[in-house]
């Protein structure tokens, strides 16, 4: 391993990355944020030109010209063909040694154990589920939106509720509160205006992901619509948590099931009651815990676990993004 080796952690999301220099004995030498990572909006290699600026920064910070190994979790790595692809492109940036990438799922999963194994459910934007057993097992879904059989994510709960509210409005859905307190989270008086600005984008596109602290809030209230989708949520992600539990043959033992992301994590009462009402009848033995910590955290421990560092130097960096 070398007292010199060091991981290049990268966690990037869809509105910001983040960026680790950590050396095998867990010291964090350099951190820096940049922004969003999209490649499907902006190509593949334009998504890497994004990651250079923090990237740079960190190594400068850090002095180093280059990292032994480059973890990266990145959005938008679903499926496995989009791992390599992508890095094939990280390693002809020469950031580092080797490199390994993975969906941005398992930071959030690997940030919240002690070891490569369990469960994460995350859900922010969008939804997805992996699960890792300590000999390299792991499962899955391509969590690519409705043509992989996804339904949730931030994003999804303000499509539904969308729906809902004008059907309630013009007659074919029966009565909800989210017909008045969406269109007033924009000040406007009725879900026919809101539907107008959201058509004619006088309402940014970009601003539905806002009305689903709006439908938490009606729900919260006892709308009977709102905390029925609230419920379908929570029936999601008990579910997912289940088939991957299954599917790695941990239903039967006690296996840690972390949910992350900005919904999972904000402590609406329905929904994270739902969740361990549907586990406990579901996978009994599922020990379900909220992960808070940066996602960087995950793929800078995976990154340790692949230099065989030993359980110091991961409690020395959990300490550091635990201050």
């Amino acid at each position: 391993m070398g007292l010199t080796s060091t991981v290049l952690a990268i966690d990037a999301g869809n509105s910001k990355t983040d960026v680790a220099l950590v050396t095998a004995g867990g010291q964090v030498l350099a951190t820096a944020r940049g922004g969003g990572f999209r490649p499907p909006a902006v190509g593949v290699e334009a998504a890497m030109d994004a990651l250079a600026d923090p990237v740079a920064r960190a190594l400068t910070d850090a002095g180093l010209p280059a990292a032994s190994h480059v973890s990266a979790c990145l959005a938008n790595a679903d499926l496995p063909v989009e791992e390599e692809q992508l890095a094939t492109a990280l390693h002809a940036r020469g950031w580092g040694a080797s490199v390994e990438v993975r969906n941005d799922t398992f930071a959030i999963l690997r940030a919240g154990v002690a070891e490569p194994r369990g469960v994460a459910v995350v859900c922010g934007a969008g939804i997805n589920c992996v699960g890792m057993r300590p000999d390299g097992r792991t499962a899955r879904f391509p969590a690519i939106g409705r043509i992989s059989g996804d339904w949730g994510g931030g994003w999804g709960l303000a499509e539904e509720a969308l729906w809902y509210a004008a059907r309630a409005e013009d007659g074919r859905g029966e009565p909800t509160a989210l017909s008045r307190t969406l269109p007033a989270h924009f000040g406007l008086a009725s879900m026919y205006a809101l539907i107008e600005a959201l058509h004619l984008e006088q309402v940014e596109h970009g601003r539905r992901h806002e009305l689903t602290p709006v439908l938490f809030e009606t729900a919260a209230q006892g709308d009977p619509v709102a905390r029925s989708i609230v419920h379908r949520l929570a029936e999601e992600v008990a579910t997912m948590a289940t088939v991957a539990l299954t599917r790695l043959d941990l239903l039967a033992e006690e296996t840690p099931v972390l949910l992350g992301g900005s919904v999972l994590t904000a402590g609406h009462t329905q929904l994270d009651d739902g969740i361990r009402d549907l586990l406990s009848s579901r996978a009994p033995k599922a020990d379900v815990r909220v992960v808070r910590a940066g996602p960087v955290l995950g793929a800078a421990l995976l990154g340790l676990d692949r230099l065989g560092a030993g359980v110091r130097a991961q409690e020395r960096a959990r300490a550091y993004w635990s201050r």
